[in-house]
């Protein structure tokens, strides 16, 4: 920044403060006195200068499907104002973000996730149907209004159902605020979201799911880059053994690959968020090497990769330079992990110069699916950055998560500690702050499941013992809660599978994995030094995660499986904290919470209310 004579900057705590100093020369009272009162006023500000910078950014929204054809068949989409996906939206941190939703939805409800956002003071603005809030009946209108607190990558989502897998999610990108600098430079910038794609519709598979025996809606027809794939052809074709057609666009067409247009020798940060409603994904670009420097808006030690592991729920920043030869293109390429691949690869270019030449080389080729030790060595090197926040060095309550599948009645579930989770027609943030009984199970889920009978992981769980339950983990406020995700089997025999685990209201430290059921003794083994700060986590095969985090955030707070058809089928769960200190403000309140019991409670308190 350019300094005139007039003007000092003084630089404190990252926040810069403008303050004029006043020439030595001679006033008069009168001009004196105006001069002071500049000064005076200028340095009153001062210390409000970051909240001054800050903004609101307004945005009005309104959701409907659509006819689209993201990977070349045509079938139906979310879409936000006619998009898909939807909208970014672009803030600076300490900014608020305005949206006014109107549901054009006419047979279902509808909210939005932030995911990422704290939403520290704004719990009702979370966006999780029956946690958070109502849904939001088709033909209204709700008002989100939070604070984007930090700088990172982050998107939004569909939390209602099964609008992810409708394509209801866009991206949420946080600069950092005025004055403030990043921790590692880059000359461009390209922001991909990557997802999955079924040309059965959301409501058949959630019907499939919610049948008796189940109908698994098998795996994807397409991956998707920023909305975009190819089913019935590749723009790899000439390098593949089997019958594909080469892909040739007209131009203007919805599943076009979204390419990135680069220039030689410079170097781009590139983000990452993985919205996919069951895939785990391995994502590289040929040839090019990708320096991993944020990951859920959390600045990371950098460290270099070929190819990296996302994860449903994950973001990440990666920086690559252009230092390949300028007349070639490359192949950027997403591929399925953890699951066997039934879903061809979705592929887009690096375009050197605009020129239109074909990659002359293949796609780069992932590590096989079921490599758990690849994607375990690289879960090993996400670490905190220097000057990161670090855990505290104990805990007040550990909670140890068994996530099983079962039989109930007939039906496929997933169950956490032996309860597979129903939620309440009553949001709990607002059965709890206003003290309303019967709206949830009362008796909470247990700590600890299966260690007294000596339950065995590698095996499939008893298919009838788990049972409904909506009850919740009530947390001490500003107490510090050790979570442990404990994997098991399938009901079929001899199959564990990956879950990605996201957090609501909260980040949390990644303290470290292990194989086999986890012991406390497994806690000498933790890394308190300089764990990643994440609001996902992935337990693998057989093993365990183990999480920290403070429960600071007054709220009703979801943890659960980002797998849509998992969360569907139960497996989550709701923490509770500080929830008689949430201040909810009016009017919101009536608008988030006027459904169930408490709207029953908001009449007969407010008999002016409507």
């Amino acid at each position: 920044m350019r300094m005139n004579k007039m003007d000092l900057l003084i630089m404190s705590n990252s926040k810069t403060q403008r303050v004029i100093l006043i020439p030595m020369v001679s006033y008069s009272r009168s001009m004196f006195g105006v001069v002071l009162l500049l000064v005076i006023l200028l340095f009153s500000s001062s210390s409000s200068s970051s909240s001054m910078a800050a903004t609101i950014k307004h945005f009005k929204w309104h959701v409907e499907y659509k006819h689209w054809s993201p990977d070349g068949v045509e079938g139906t989409v979310l879409a936000i104002n006619g998009r898909f996906p939807g909208p970014t939206i672009r803030a600076r941190a300490g900014d608020t973000i305005n949206v006014e939703l109107t549901n054009k939805l006419t047979t279902e409800g509808l909210v939005i996730h932030w995911h990422g956002i704290p939403q520290i003071g704004t719990p009702w603005a979370d966006g999780t149907a029956s946690i958070s809030q109502c849904p939001i009946n088709a033909g209204e209108t709700f008002v989100y209004r939070f604070k984007v607190p930090k700088a990172g990558t982050y998107f939004y989502h569909g939390h209602y159902g099964m609008q992810r897998s409708a394509g209801l999610y866009g991206s949420l990108i946080v600069d950092v605020a005025e004055g403030e600098t990043e921790p590692f430079r880059y000359d461009g910038e390209f922001n991909l979201l990557l997802s999955d794609w079924w040309h059965k519709s959301s409501h058949d598979q959630d019907l499939d799911l919610s049948s008796a025996p189940m109908r698994w809606i098998g795996e994807p027809q397409s991956l998707l880059i920023n909305g975009r794939g190819q089913f019935n052809c590749s723009l790899a074709a000439h390098f593949s053994k089997a019958r594909i057609s080469p892909c040739s666009f007209r131009g203007g067409e919805q599943y076009a690959p979204y390419i990135l247009h680069v220039r030689p020798n410079m170097t781009y940060r590139l983000r990452l968020a993985s919205t996919t409603a069951l895939s785990a994904l391995n994502f590289a670009i040929g040839e090019h090497k990708l320096v991993v420097v944020e990951g859920d808006g959390n600045y990371l030690k950098p460290f270099s990769v070929d190819n990296m592991d996302i994860y449903s729920g994950e973001t990440y920043s990666v920086l690559f330079t252009t230092n390949q030869n300028p007349s070639q293109n490359y192949f950027i390429s997403i591929t399925v992990r953890g699951r066997e691949p039934k879903t061809p690869p979705a592929l887009t270019l690096l375009n050197y110069d605009d020129d239109h030449r074909h990659p002359t080389r293949p796609p780069p080729v992932a590590p096989r699916w079921d490599d758990y030790d690849a994607s375990i060595a690289f879960s090993n090197k996400i670490l905190a950055l220097e000057g990161s926040p670090k855990p505290p060095s104990h805990y007040h309550r550990r909670i140890v998560l068994l996530n099983t599948q079962n039989l109930i009645d007939g039906y496929t579930k997933w169950a956490i500690n032996n309860v597979s989770l129903v939620l309440p027609t009553t949001p709990y943030l607002g059965s709890i702050k206003y003290g309303i009984p019967n709206a949830f199970d009362p008796k909470g889920p247990p700590d600890r499941f299966g260690d007294e009978e000596g339950y065995d992981i590698t095996r499939p769980a008893p298919i009838q013992t788990a049972v409904y339950g909506s009850g919740v983990y009530v947390l001490r406020f500003n107490t510090t809660v050790d979570v442990v995700l404990q994997n098991a089997n399938v009901l079929k025999a001899n199959v564990s599978e990956i879950h990605p685990w996201h957090l609501h209201g909260h980040d949390f430290w990644v303290l470290g994995y292990g194989a086999g059921k986890f012991r406390d003794v497994d806690e000498a083994g933790f890394n308190l030094r300089n764990p990643p700060l994440r609001n996902t986590a992935v337990v693998y095969p057989y093993g365990w995660t183990a999480l920290r985090f403070v429960a600071d955030n007054p709220g009703a707070w979801a943890f659960h499986c980002h797998i849509e058809p998992h969360l569907h089928m139960g497996m989550g769960t709701v923490f509770v904290e500080g929830a008689r200190r949430v201040r909810i403000p009016t009017p919101v309140a009536a608008e988030a919470l006027a459904c169930g019991l408490t709207g029953k409670w908001l009449m007969s308190h407010n008999p002016g209310h409507h």
